[in-house]
This record gives C-alpha cells, structure tokens and sequence, in this order.
C-alpha cells in the first residue's frame, strides 16, 4: 500500500506515524486482542516493516507507553505558570492534564488501563512518569507551605501524601470524565479543585482535620503538616 510513499518518507515520521496507529490499535482493543496487521494496515505500512523499525510487539507497546507518557507530562508542565499563585498553579495543570486526556483517549487507555494490566516492564514505564507528575506537585505544593508557615526547611515528604491522593484522584477523575457525555476537561478540573483544594487550602493556614477524644466527632486544630 503506497510503496513510493514508505520509501521517500523519512524513519523517523514513519515510526511516528506507525505508533499513531499502534496507540490508536492498543486503545481501543487492548493490548492482548491488537494485532501487528491491524496495526500495519491502519499505519498504511507492511506487517515486517513494523517488525524492522520496532522488534517486536512488546517493544512497539513499550515505545507507545514512553511516547505517550512523555507527551503527558509535557503538556501538563507547558500548562503551569510559575509565577501564579499556587491555586491557580494547580488548577491550570488539572485543566491541561484532563484537556491532554480528552483530546487522546486511546493513549489515555494505554497508559491508565493497558499498561498496568499487562505486568512488568508496562507498568514500570507508566509508574515512572507518575512519578514524574507526583513529584512536580509535591514541589508545587511544597513551595506554598514553606511560605504559609514560614518554614523554608519543610520536608517535601510532609506533602508528599497530599500529591500522591490529588494524582491518584486526577487518573480516577479522568478515566470517568472521558466515558461520561458532555463532562469537559474544565469541568472536571473544576470538581477536583473543589474537591481538594479546601483542604490544601486549610493546610496552608495551619489547620489540619484529627479525630476527637471521644470518637464521634471530628475537629480542628492549627498544626503543621506533619502534625
């Protein structure tokens, strides 16, 4: 199919174009039920051609986990300005992580189903750029309480919990919000930062939520974060 075409495009946007319709193939069936001559065949490409410029079909999954994950993180990043306040801070990467999930579904599946289903190395590509987005939340986060407690030697892992539950939130958030009709990327930024930042919020000012005495009520106190 096209052979003039396959030899004068260049590897690189071949092997790009080929892992468009990998991720595309991966999300929609799954990564046991995708087959290579789906794949070629969507990609305008021959089964051995595919096999020449990535191995094997573990390794074009691979390749399509670490291209994805990439691209994630990348827009989340791009989405934050540093020089905002920390709430705006969050809310415009919310904003950019949930527009980045709409806008590829298909790679949102691999990423939040495909690769964690499927055993090592999968899920430790994915496991990885979470760990990238946690720990730029984590500094996010960490900033602001160093200010609002004027403790500039405030261990991030005192919020590191707190990055953790809003990433984990944000994946759940997201694989909802991309199966419910008509919830956009701003609406489901504006149900997590609801949902999260009165908390981290109240965290910044010092009061932090324990459990009463007696058990059955709960209340406040003005604490430090590790307290």
């Amino acid at each position: 199919m096209g052979g003039a075409k396959t030899k004068r495009m260049p590897r690189a946007v071949r092997e790009q174009q080929m892992l468009d319709a990998a991720v595309r193939v991966f999300g929609q069936r799954g990564y046991m039920a995708a087959s290579m001559d789906e794949i070629a065949e969507l990609a305008g490409v021959s089964k051995p051609l595919v096999y020449l410029y990535l191995n094997s079909k573990e390794d074009l999954f691979t390749a399509c986990i670490r291209r994805e994950a990439g691209a994630l993180t990348a827009a989340v990043r791009a989405g934050v300005r540093t020089d905002l306040p920390t709430d705006r801070q969050l809310w415009d990467g919310l904003q950019a992580f949930f527009a980045h999930t709409a806008e590829h579904p298909d790679a949102w599946s691999v990423l939040h189903l495909q690769a964690r289903t499927h055993g090592e190395p999968f899920a430790a590509e994915v496991a990885a750029m979470r760990e990238e987005i946690v720990a730029f939340v984590t500094r996010l986060v960490v900033v602001a309480a160093r200010e609002a407690h004027r403790d500039p030697d405030l261990p991030e892992h005192e919020v590191a919990g707190l990055a953790e539950a809003l990433v984990g939130a944000a994946e759940s958030l997201a694989a909802w919000a991309n199966t419910a009709p008509g919830v956009t990327a701003r609406q489901a930024a504006t149900t997590l930062m609801n949902f999260a930042w009165s908390g981290l919020g109240n965290l910044m000012r010092g009061q932090v939520w324990t459990p009463s005495t007696g058990g059955t009520q709960p209340e406040s106190g003005r604490t430090s974060p590790s307290r």
